[in-house]
């Protein structure tokens, strides 16, 4: 009877051993299963034109021959032996080999298995990536292998990780080898990793069982604290917008009193000098584009800070003194200056690109960085940085906080305060266009685009304290780390409304904001 049944198991595993000894047999088969046991019959085989093919099996590329079962892959207008690489001498009557999902994860993962030798260290990182979500059992002597010589430390950390998991999801696998698997994993802290250890709540030892749950725990409590560190980078990238959008009108409000709700129009037409400054570049010099963004600060900073003294000088001069009235005719301002854009443009979305140093995201420690963020942090602190050298080292700068702080004193030491208020309000309106141009990177540019940020720079300037730009950074970080965590609980607009509350009721206490300016004007 043993020997009926080992006679019977060799019966049954003679085309299984068939086709691990020739692949190619595998490949040229007419199911997916054969394909599939081709696939990873090559990957361990050691052939050298193992990732040609399984590169042109992926591709569609791969045909096979009916009649005799040979493999061709097509190149270009071409087509060689897949055995040997040289041209076919008969290619007709060719067929593609097809592939299903099964039969591409094991693609993914043979291929996976190849790159593991490979000499570039970012390969063999994305094999072992590779071999980790396959899980396939056919890979453990390569990765074996892979292991014993490698010396990059993130690398081995990788493949050590890959090997636990295919451990772990192969059967038959022993106890200690399980157990000794689940810290890797456990190391690895990502959803994957709780995925597989969820999986282990089924297994046999009650050992295993609760090492994996105490890797889940901790995973748990990882991901939670990467979460809110997550939620802080989005509120202090959402901090920095809002810095850029509120620190020129910190300057007008402050220094000179007038509620301008024609700001985001500033806003938008740097936003809208960015674009023009793109299609410029597009048609006349396209080499010329990765600097475009460099290009588009100056040119919004004059735009936007000319109209600010044009409308300071025609409109705001004459209303000084009366901020009712001042908050309506900047708001007709705003009508007729997103009406003009609307007209000139269109009510449709314009785009604008982003350089290439801008595209794209990296992990640092768990936390997802987009560079276009990260970026427009770093613009938001230089031009943060740069205004306060402008206010506290420069003669302008001088007599612009000696009007903040007492108007008629700085009128009676010679000052010419309609002078200084042309300019700080042009300097206010440049600082905004300037933000035009980070934001055109991160929201629509439209003839809206001022009007979502308006609200937002308002109750920035005065939660920080009016004309004080310490006040304004440290507001705008506030409520933007704030509303980004307070949003996974209460969700988006309950968060805001929060924060309207949290300001109304914070106001009431302390009128001046955070940091309110000193002096005996201010002070009366």
């Amino acid at each position: 009877m043993t020997r009926l049944l080992a006679l019977l198991f060799l019966l049954l595993s003679a085309p299984a051993l068939a086709q691990n000894a020739d692949p190619y047999a595998g490949l040229a088969g007419d199911g997916y299963a054969e394909i599939e046991a081709g696939v990873s019959g090559l990957a361990a085989s050691g052939d050298p034109r193992a990732g040609a093919i399984l590169a042109a099996l992926a591709d569609g590329r791969l045909l096979v021959r009916p009649a005799d079962k040979a493999l061709f892959i097509r190149q270009g207008g071409a087509v060689v032996d897949a055995r040997t690489g040289a041209a076919a001498a008969d290619a007709a009557d060719l067929k593609p080999v097809k592939a299903n999902n099964r039969v591409r994860r094991a693609i993914e993962a043979a291929r996976g298995q190849l790159d593991l030798a490979s000499p570039e260290t970012g390969r063999r990182r994305a094999a072992a990536d590779a071999v980790f979500k396959a899980r396939d059992a056919a890979a453990l002597p390569a990765l074996d292998a892979a292991l014993a010589r490698e010396k990059d430390a993130g690398v081995r950390q990788a493949m050590t990780e890959a090997r636990a998991a295919v451990l772990l999801a192969r059967p038959g696998t022993p106890e200690v080898d399980r157990l000794n698997a689940v810290p890797p994993i456990q190391a690895r802290g990502d959803g994957d990793a709780m995925g597989i250890l969820r999986g282990l709540g089924s297994d046999p030892s009650e050992a295993v069982r609760a090492a994996a749950a105490r890797g889940i725990a901790a995973i748990e409590t990882r991901l939670a604290i990467v979460g809110a560190l997550q939620n802080v980078w989005y509120g202090v990238s959402l901090g920095s917008v809002l810095l850029l959008a509120a620190i020129g009108l910190a300057i007008t409000f402050g220094v000179m009193g007038v509620i301008n709700m024609a700001h985001g129009e500033m806003v938008m037409l740097g936003a809208y000098t960015t674009y023009l400054v793109q299609e410029l570049i597009r048609a006349k010099m396209p080499g010329l584009f990765g600097w475009s963004l460099a290009i588009s600060i100056p040119c919004a900073f004059l735009v936007a800070g000319l109209v600010g003294v044009l409308i300071e000088r025609f409109v705001i001069r004459f209303l000084y003194g009366r901020p009712l009235e001042t908050l309506l005719a900047t708001f007709g301002v705003s009508l007729v200056l997103q009406q003009a854009v609307r007209s000139l443009f269109g009510p449709t979305n314009r785009e604008v690109g982003a350089p290439a140093f801008m595209s794209g995201a990296f992990d640092f420690y768990g936390l997802s960085v987009t560079w276009g963020r990260l970026w427009i942090i770093v613009f938001a602190m230089a031009v943060f940085f740069g205004l306060l050298f402008v206010l506290r080292k420069t003669a302008f700068g001088l007599k612009t906080r000696a009007v903040t702080q007492n108007r008629r004193m700085a009128a009676a030491m010679g000052i010419r305060t309609p002078y200084v208020d042309a300019l700080t309000f042009g300097l206010g309106s440049g600082i905004a266009g300037i933000a035009g141009v980070a934001l055109s990177q991160i929201d629509n540019v439209s003839p809206n685009l001022g009007q979502g940020y308006i609200i937002d720079s308002f109750l920035v300037v005065v939660f920080g304290g009016v004309g004080n730009l310490w006040g304004t950074l440290v507001a705008a970080l506030t409520l933007g780390v704030v509303n980004k965590l307070a949003e996974p609980y209460v969700g988006a607009v309950l968060a805001k409304i929060g924060l309207l509350v949290f300001i109304i009721l914070f106001i009431q206490k302390r009128p001046r904001g955070l940091f309110a300016l000193k002096g005996r004007a201010v002070e009366s």
